[in-house]
């Protein structure tokens, strides 16, 4: 017999309690609207990630009033970069628009606070919920969504104004409204696994482009190996490629163990040093799948496709799109339903493209270069030697500068972004 649904009621609905989701419930709370968000597991659960955070992820956690001078935050100087032959550590920036340092943390551990972190602003957390399809209305605009909770998978309806999508790379609503990932932007594919491992405590995060006693090689490229200690005795281990249109079909997890033989045993890096499986998750890059904003949804963070292309960054982008989604719908539902509240609606997918898509473009760019082993083997032998040029490396790949109000650097940075087109 088929259980009648339980049907609720919201101002917004949230799918999915990521950083994007998250992120976005914090700010629609502290707006004052009634926001529920919908998270098909149960906390604390497992994300495949690299757990570090760059100086941009830093600010967009503060941005959300994120204390990350408590404890289970550990900080990260910077980056230690091997290529060509070559190895340099290389800080992280001294800028005056962005923390001068990285950080890292478990996705088990971030995303459990910072779905905390929105509940105690005032948002409705329900877990173990799993979204099912939109609600829609009779002129096929979404408004809710239908899905089921708890062991007995009790159907459910939740009706909102708006709706937020920050599902991840499945994106299940917006593929119900014909809203597909675009097959002609990178999709990246990582692989990690956490390793009882002497650089737990390292000051900084090791980013590999030799990937094998050779240097890189097509099999590999365009992508890179990381070593990210985790300050408990473990680090995060992983190999990211991050476009497979390049690729070559090679093993990824072969290409990772490979690599991580190079290293000493004492290490800590091997098959004997694991303490967990080795997995593996998609990384839908530079605004992949849109419009972001369409009849009554909004699509943030990895729904939307907004990892950074450059390096493979997802969270501060996730965290930003959520900010960013949240602003729009907090001022279109300040407005009467019609025609202005649907063109406050639409500059959201035209902010997503204003702030990051020049950035993306220029990675689309930068990824047809890593695709070249003899170029990034020159690039990285040459560039490690001299200091200021890794730095301006570090900043454009982060996306980290001061614009027109910093230095020659950042001014050069800023024409070549108002030169790019968005994406």
């Amino acid at each position: 017999m088929t259980q009648p649904s339980v049907e609720h009621r919201a101002d917004v609905v949230v799918v999915g309690a990521g950083p994007a989701g998250s992120s976005a419930a914090w700010h629609l709370a502290h707006s004052g609207l009634d926001v529920a968000v919908l998270e098909k597991a149960e906390f604390p659960r497992e994300k495949v990630c690299g757990d570090g955070l760059t100086p941009r992820g830093v600010k967009a956690l503060h941005d959300m009033g994120i204390d990350t001078s408590s404890s289970g935050w550990v900080r990260r100087r910077g980056l230690r970069v091997h290529g060509g032959g070559r190895v340099a550590e290389v800080d992280w920036p001294r800028l005056d628009s962005w923390p001068d340092h990285g950080l890292v943390r478990t996705r088990r551990e971030l995303d459990a606070q910072l779905a905390g972190h929105a509940e105690a602003a005032g948002a409705r957390l329900i877990t173990g919920a799993t979204v099912t399809e939109p609600l829609l209305d009779d002129a096929g605009r979404v408004v809710g969504v239908r899905g089921e909770v708890g062991d007995d998978r009790q159907p459910v309806v939740w009706q909102a104004r708006l709706v937020v999508s920050a599902e991840g790379l499945s994106g299940r609503l917006a593929k119900s409204l014909g809203l597909l990932r675009r097959t002609d932007r990178p999709l990246g594919v990582a692989v990690r696994r956490y390793v009882r491992s002497r650089r737990s405590d390292d000051d900084y995060l090791d980013i590999a482009f030799d990937l094998t006693a050779d240097g890189p090689t097509r099999d590999c490229m365009p992508g890179y190996g990381w070593i990210f200690g985790m300050g408990d005795g473990t680090a995060n281990v992983g190999y990211g490629l991050l476009d497979t249109r390049r690729g070559t079909g090679a093993d990824r997890k072969a290409i990772l163990r490979r690599w991580l033989d190079t290293f000493p045993a004492e290490d800590g890096l091997g098959e004997d040093d694991a303490v967990s499986p080795l997995r593996g998750a998609g990384l839908p890059m530079a605004l992949s799948r849109g419009p972001a904003y369409t009849r009554g949804l909004l699509l943030a963070g990895d729904a939307a496709g907004t990892v950074n292309p450059c390096n493979g960054e997802g969270i501060s982008y996730a965290i930003e799109s959520g900010r960013m989604a949240a602003e729009a719908v907090a001022a279109a539902l300040a407005v009467p339903e019609g025609a202005r509240r649907e063109a406050l609606l639409q500059r959201y997918p035209e902010r997503l493209r204003a702030e990051l898509g020049r950035h993306h473009r220029l990675g689309l760019g930068l990824l047809a270069l890593l695709a070249r082993p003899a170029v990034v083997r020159l690039a990285t032998a040459r560039g490690l030697r001299r200091p200021a040029r890794a730095d301006a490396a570090l900043r454009l790949m982060g996306n980290l500068s001061d614009g027109r109000d910093g230095d020659a650097v950042d001014r050069a940075l800023a024409v070549l972004l108002r030169l790019t087109p968005a994406t």
